[in-house]
């Protein structure tokens, strides 16, 4: 497909965004440039809608897809505009059939206005947030949630492990998957949220095919959305698996991957 895309959809951690939290220049230049050529921009990822300010201060356009998709969010504005929550039923599910496969998890619970945690959760990211904690989560599961995380605080098992289990304990449940593989963690959406699914729905209310569409990402949480993409490409710093899923491999991100990728599409003709 030698023509240039309509839609660019990007993961932002370990994929535009460095592990020093760093956006280089040269990929802000080619965003903005992609913008100002009326691409489509949306960042794909992860994050709640709290972390997601530097995103709006370092581009100042685009749309955005958070929490692994169940969340579609005006980056501009600050407001949701549509959500697709695990319901408090599946929630209880969640717990117990991971509680019986994974002994020794704990779990914290999410929606885009609050946040909570078991006491034996570790936060790395959300320090301050929840600094009491709960025995159980199911205290405090009171409504549908964005987004539940299961950690084995200890370090017991890989995400990779953690995720081969969780995949089958959660068959017809809710969808799992992980962002980061030295993490053991699992981020845990309703059933057939995903970050492919959400970006579908988004480029069919464009008018735009997965043809005119391309990804970038690094870990499995990125992996629909890498398939479902005309054009998709894998950090090469990324997950093993990652390549499999792609029809492309980028540079690492602290070598300006994507950037480098965009620079030569955006020369391709309409």
């Amino acid at each position: 497909m030698s023509r240039r895309p309509k839609l660019i959809a990007t993961d932002l951690d370990g994929t535009i965004v460095q592990h020093s939290n760093k956006i280089s220049a040269r990929t802000i230049d080619i965003f903005t440039k992609a913008h100002a050529m009326g691409i489509h921009i949306f960042f794909v990822t992860g994050r709640p809608p709290r972390w997601m300010d530097e995103i709006r201060d370092a581009f100042g356009f685009g749309g955005a897809i958070c929490a692994n998709g169940a969340m579609l969010y005006d980056l501009q504005t600050g407001t949701v505009t549509q959500e697709w929550m695990i319901s408090q039923e599946d929630q209880f599910q969640i717990a117990h059939r991971l509680r019986t496969a994974i002994p020794g998890v704990s779990f914290a619970v999410e929606a885009h206005d609050y946040y909570y945690r078991e006491k034996s959760y570790i936060p790395r990211w959300d320090v301050g947030l929840d600094n009491v904690g709960v025995s159980k989560i199911e205290d405090v599961i009171k409504g549908p949630a964005l987004k539940m995380l299961a950690r084995c605080s200890a370090g017991e098992l890989t995400s990779d492990q953690m995720l081969e289990i969780a995949t089958g304990e959660l068959e017809g449940c809710a969808t799992v998957t992980h962002s980061n593989a030295r993490e053991s963690l699992l981020e845990i959406s309703a059933l057939g949220i995903s970050k492919g699914a959400t970006l579908a729905v988004v480029a069919s209310r464009l008018n735009i095919d997965a043809s005119d569409c391309v990804s970038f990402g690094d870990n499995p949480n990125d992996f629909s959305m890498l398939r479902w993409c005309g054009r998709s490409f894998a950090m090469a710093d990324g997950h093993p698996e990652g390549f499999s899923h792609a029809s492309g491999i980028a540079l690492a991100c602290a070598d300006d991957g994507v950037a480098l990728i965009l620079e030569e599409m955006l020369e391709l003709p309409l």
